[in-house]
């Protein structure tokens, strides 16, 4: 399997992100779809609106965001093995909208993935 990597959907697509694949539920602000050059946009295995409203991007709350999300994610298993099909043929790239780089979905995402 290929490793997946994980970038904020505001930076610019490289030819290095091999698959990219949206893993927010909500498109992000001031990104066109063509700019985007998405593979897929996966936002069901994004986590429920009210543990993001709940998590707010607050880093405090992290680690229990984290293991609220893995719990959630148990019941994502198509779109899981969606990502993990990806990456068996290719470099994937998960892409998220949130400014902080270290707390956010993605990277619980990723963690998971990557096991």
């Amino acid at each position: 399997m290929h490793e997946i990597y994980i970038k904020r959907i505001y930076d610019a697509p490289s030819a290095d992100d091999g698959c990219r694949i949206l893993v927010d539920r909500i498109w992000p602000r001031g990104v066109s779809k063509e700019k985007a050059e998405l593979v897929h946009w996966i936002k069901d295995v994004a986590p429920s609106t009210e543990l993001r409203k709940w998590f707010a991007h607050d880093p405090e709350k992290f680690e229990k965001f984290a293991s609220r999300y893995r719990k959630e994610l148990e019941e994502k298993t198509e779109f899981l093995a969606k990502i993990q099909g990806e990456a068996k043929k290719n470099r994937v790239t998960l892409l998220y909208g949130a400014r902080d780089t270290e707390h956010n979905q993605a990277v619980v995402l990723q963690r998971l993935l990557q096991v």
